[in-house]
């Protein structure tokens, strides 16, 4: 064992698995950690990862300036376009079309958010539509996007998520990270204290170590086969437990913007990379056959297909302990929401980044635990309520799948927010949460919803007021719009390497 300069000695981290989360924590720690952790990545070239988490959220951008990401060598390495939200299609009702953008829409004041603006606009005749405020709605609908001094966009990215994982290694690797290649044949534990010390390979060697992360994928092989740590199942709010995926010639330029739509048992995604598309199709085996499911992927696809489509099988829900023991389970392993609003992958950076900050240095680490798995409890339940809030606000009634939807019992703290909204147009963004205020406003406005009431400060303005400060913030949106090259155009920037 390596001694640090100190008089304790290096804690030794072992990552079971490779794929996005295991080279995101491997990434993470040996570039934040350095001179005080040990890292080996364990992983095997037979087997594959499921990569369906190629479309992400703008947290990916402040996770990057964490590890020290050069952001044009990763867009070079991952095949990347830029993303400026969602565009939801069929959800509502059939041909209906809204957008989840990212930023800020409108103007706040510190008594009343903008929506409360609009509301009374609206109630006196003008005012457009919600999205006329957005600035990346309106540079998604144009197909424009640029980056910057001032970051005037908020926007993430589409990526290869296999690409990713390949660049993560490429950064982790030179920096120290050890990788071994084998499957793990074998999972031992202390039998006092019931905590990992080693893990076999099938080829007979032995890997010790301290502190195991798990990012084995649906296998779980740490955190449930061996800790037996138990899963909580949330499929009777999220119905959905298969996908099949394939990738597909693009036909177009790609477009900067995620396209989610629905169908008749589920829904489908299209990603769009600089030279390919990605497409997949969710649906519920309860009303839909996987033979059915296929044909209605293939159907939908514009382009080629580069092979024949992975089938992907999961259940909605999450360990009842991310952290157990020594062992903490990333990705796939802690659980699975959805794709719906590209939270797979956030859902990893975040986890090793409070991993970072609440390292386990000493010989205990139970109070740390409870407040890992008590911060990511909170974290996961917040995001499933916000994908949930998709399926129970439609007025979709033309299969039985959308029918079983419209009656979804909810969790209360979703229903509280739902009911909050349509009495008052109030919403919220708690302390630590992922989705912001402008976030559930879209959602439900986009599925919906219309408060009964709002805010009563803009009523207190005259008319022409009200009518100029919005006139002059889409003629801000407007100017700020047609400066920016089209989003193919500006690809191009990336083509080759500098």
């Amino acid at each position: 064992m390596i001694a640090s300069s100190g008089a304790r000695p290096l804690k030794r981290v072992v990552i079971a698995g490779g794929g996005t989360a295991g080279w995101l924590a491997a990434t993470a720690l040996v570039r934040q950690l350095a001179g005080l952790v040990d890292v080996t990545l364990i992983e095997s070239d037979e087997i594959g990862t499921v990569g369906v988490g190629e479309s992400t959220i703008p947290t990916i951008r402040t996770f990057h300036q964490f590890i020290g990401v050069d952001e044009d060598a990763f867009i070079r390495a991952t095949n990347a376009t830029f993303k400026l939200g969602i565009s939801f299609e069929h959800w509502d009702r059939i041909d209906a079309r809204y957008f989840h953008a990212f930023g800020s829409v409108g103007r706040s004041t510190f008594v009343a958010d903008f929506q409360h603006f609009w509301l009374e606009a609206r109630a006196r005749g003008f005012g457009g539509d919600y999205g006329d405020y957005s600035l990346e709605l309106q540079a998604a609908a144009a197909k424009r996007f640029a980056l910057d001094r001032d970051q005037t966009l908020a926007y993430a990215y589409h990526l290869d998520a296999t690409g990713y994982a390949r660049f993560l290694r490429g950064v982790a690797e030179p920096d120290g990270v050890t990788r071994i290649e084998g499957r793990i044949a074998q999972v031992e534990r202390d039998g006092e204290s019931g905590a990992i010390t080693t893990l076999v390979l099938a080829s007979g060697a032995r890997v010790d170590g301290d502190f195991f992360i798990d990012c084995t994928g649906f296998r779980a092989l740490l955190i449930e086969d061996s800790l037996e740590t138990g899963f909580e199942d949330w499929s009777h709010w999220l119905p959905t437990d298969r996908a099949f995926a394939v990738q597909s010639e693009t036909t177009e330029g790609p477009l900067p913007y995620t396209r989610a739509i629905a169908h008749g048992d589920g829904w489908r995604w299209k990603i769009p990379l600089q030279h390919r598309t990605g497409n997949g199709l969710v649906y519920s085996s309860a009303y839909l056959s996987d033979d059915e499911a296929r044909a209605r992927l293939l159907a939908g696809i514009d382009g080629k297909p580069l092979f024949d489509p992975r089938q992907i099988r999961f259940t909605s829900g999450m360990r009842r302990r991310v952290w157990n023991h020594n062992c903490l389970s990333l990705g796939l392993a802690s659980g699975f929401v959805e794709p719906l609003e590209s939270t797979s992958i956030h859902l990893v950076m975040v986890a090793v980044t409070w991993l970072v900050q609440n390292f386990p240095f000493g010989e205990d680490s139970k109070a740390l635990a409870d407040r890992f798995n008590a911060r990511t409890r909170r974290e996961w339940e917040q995001v499933r309520d916000f994908i949930i809030l998709h399926y129970v606000l439609t007025e979709r009634d033309d299969t039985p799948f959308w029918q079983s939807r419209r009656t979804l019992p909810i969790p209360d703290s979703l229903a509280s927010r739902i009911a909050l909204f349509r009495e008052s147009a109030m919403a919220y963004q708690d302390k630590d949460e992922l989705f912001r205020t402008d976030s559930w406003i879209e959602v439900m406005l986009g599925q919906g919803v219309t408060p009964r009431s709002h805010h009563r400060l803009p009523a207190t303005m005259p008319t022409a007021q009200l009518q100029g400060a919005l006139s002059e913030l889409k003629r801000g949106i407007a100017a700020t719009v047609d400066r920016l090259p089209p989003h193919a155009a500006f690809l191009e920037r990336f083509a080759q390497p500098a």
